[in-house]
């Protein structure tokens, strides 16, 4: 019984690394999916930002006729600011989850190793056992064969 049990465990530790492989792996993709979104975040924000960058030059221009919108343009100008240090923001964020997206596929990549390696482990052992148990069988059917012919 107790060699029963070996196997039996080292399946059900194989199985648990297989689910912290398949747990990782999820962690992972859904970190890749976090950093593209931040990424397109990022993106669309500079453009944005672009877009304010060239608003702002142009009410520049205007200010000298235009005195009394000179406020307004301030603000806008403070607008493009924020705007650009949130891009700023969103691409360093970006740039940590692809980081982090990265440690996790390596993560998952050694808990899948070590699921293998322990579903090997738990295979050989199970093979010992099946050669284990055929010849103690041969055995058996050969003392038998040998207590019948000395019995006849």
């Amino acid at each position: 019984m107790p060699n029963d049990e070996r196997p039996e465990q080292q399946r059900a530790k194989a199985e648990q690394g297989r689910e912290r492989a398949e747990d990782v792996r999820d962690d992972a993709e859904h970190d890749r999916e976090t950093t593209e979104v931040h990424r397109d975040q990022a993106e669309s924000s500079r453009k944005e930002a672009e877009g304010f960058r060239v608003l702002a030059e142009e009410a520049r221009e205007l200010r000298d006729r235009y005195r009394e919108g000179l406020e307004a343009i301030r603000q806008d100008q403070e607008q493009l600011r924020q705007s650009a240090e949130d891009a700023r923001k969103a691409a360093e964020e970006a740039r940590h989850a692809a980081e982090d997206a990265r440690h996790a596929a390596e993560d998952a990549r050694h808990a899948t190793i070590d699921s293998v390696a322990a579903t090997a482990e738990a295979l050989h052992t199970t093979l010992a056992q099946m050669k284990f148990m055929e010849e103690a069988r041969q055995t058996m059917a050969t003392l038998k064969r040998l207590k019948q012919e000395d019995l006849n």
